[in-house]
């Protein structure tokens, strides 16, 4: 096991179809093997929205292989960070953890059009994280 390990995010929101796919696919662009990324959701979709993966493949995003993850106690339990959209009181808090929310519009049954601006939103705050965490971009 390498002496530092590069720290892990987890990003969560109700279905794990939208905001935490398109968070968890630009921490995934930007930082590649230097963080270890996750998603999921408090209550999972069947699938990744449509519009979301256009949206995500307009920036050369590929969510095609992406299916949405339940969230478990231990998924936070393992991460450095968590990163909420939404999902209230179903995530689980671990004392020592890095929590942030941030509060998004949610994509579902949007257009691309509609999404556009909260993928953009979200690489802007993925910006923001990975130059907090100190991993440049």
């Amino acid at each position: 096991m390498p002496e530092h390990a590069p720290p892990s995010v987890l990003f969560v929101c109700v279905h794990n179809a939208g905001r935490s796919q398109m968070a968890a696919a630009y921490l995934t662009l930007l930082a590649g093997e230097r963080v270890r990324v996750r998603s999921a959701g408090s209550l999972p979709a069947d699938e990744v929205d449509p519009a979301v993966a256009a949206a995500m493949a307009e920036v050369g995003a590929d969510l095609s292989a992406e299916v949405p993850k339940v969230l478990t106690a231990q998924a936070v339990e393992t991460s450095d960070v968590v990163v909420t959209m939404g999902c209230g009181d179903a995530c689980p808090v671990f004392p020592g953890k890095r929590y942030l929310d941030w509060a998004l519009p949610d994509p579902a049954g949007r257009g691309v059009a509609a999404v556009r601006p909260i993928r953009d939103e979200i690489e802007r705050r993925v910006r923001r994280l990975l130059a907090e965490l100190g991993i440049a971009v």
